[in-house]
């Protein structure tokens, strides 16, 4: 069985630049492909930034910084990636542009690499047609933020290899992750059961059961959650929830999964969590305090 050597990471963004850190890190030479030499520049330097945290915090030594930094490459084109052994896409979650991406990725790759799909929502058999290759196809499911994160989920379909699998499989653990396998059904394990989760809380608050405040401190101190739903969905970007509840609810038709209305007027508003500064906290001051709803 083949070992994945070169990696080759699709996007350079928050998770893609995450993706690709680990990978240089645990020492597998990664290009990482933006649409521009001025968007891979500043992929370079998201993680540059997280190198220098790590280092100052004790958790990365300056010889680790400087061996994952030269693992890394920045490219534009896409045949710049065309001898790895791994594709990681980590694009927008739209499902015309991941296909689009793994069509063109086809014509390139060689006949044995591996396409995986990072996304945390749509299923991996939607992109497997067009990826031209059913049985090395799979998705590979990181979390925000990558580098702390222990957790992949291996998400194999109906068509995947059981070769494709244990390969990447071996790539997780070799990153010093934990690997899980999960069927390929929309949100996997973890969303699964998480957006329900932060969905409800929603309504819980939009029913008056109790403030941001009390229903965040509840799950905190009484269920042993590290934050509670509200902190967690400025932390994940109330946009990108928004995004995965709507796909979900599409793929399974229950009213568990259906965004609530707040959530909906908040994106609209822009109110999109720590990203933007305000979402159920306003992040403006010091410490947060709870946002003002009109609830």
């Amino acid at each position: 069985m083949k070992k994945i050597e070169k990696v080759a990471v699709l996007g350079g963004g928050l998770m893609g630049s995450g993706i690709a850190q680990v990978s240089a890190a645990a020492g597998f030479p990664t290009v990482v492909r933006e649409i521009s030499d001025e968007l891979g520049a500043k992929s370079r330097q998201s993680i540059e930034k997280t190198l220098a945290k790590g280092i100052e915090r004790g958790k990365v030594t300056e010889a680790e910084r400087d061996r994952t930094l030269a693992n890394l490459r920045f490219v534009s084109g896409l045949k710049d990636l065309a001898d790895s052994d791994l594709f990681i896409e980590a694009v927008v979650e739209d499902l015309d542009v991941k296909n689009s991406l793994w069509s063109q990725l086809n014509g390139i790759a060689r006949p044995d690499a591996i396409f995986a799909s990072n996304t945390s929502s749509l299923t991996i058999i939607a992109m497997a047609a067009a990826s031209g290759r059913p049985d090395r196809m799979l998705g590979l499911h990181f979390f925000n933020p990558v580098p702390l994160m222990k957790l992949v989920e291996v998400v194999r379909t109906i068509t995947t290899s059981e070769e494709t699998e244990e390969r990447a499989m071996d790539f997780v653990r070799a990153l010093g992750k934990e690997p899980i396998r999960a069927r390929d059904s929309s949100g996997f394990v973890v969303n699964l059961l998480l957006i329900p989760y932060m969905i409800d809380a929603i309504k819980a608050l939009e029913s008056k059961v109790g403030s941001v405040e009390d229903i965040d401190k509840g799950m905190q101190l009484g269920a042993g959650h590290p934050m509670g739903p509200f902190t967690l969905l400025d932390f994940v970007g109330l946009d990108t929830v928004y995004k995965i509840a709507e796909i979900m609810f599409d793929e399974y038709r229950e009213r568990r999964y259906a965004p609530p209305p707040l959530l909906k007027r908040m994106v609209l508003a822009g109110m999109l969590g720590k990203k933007s500064g305000k979402g159920f906290y306003d992040y403006s001051s010091n410490p947060p305090r709870v946002s003002n709803l009109g609830l």
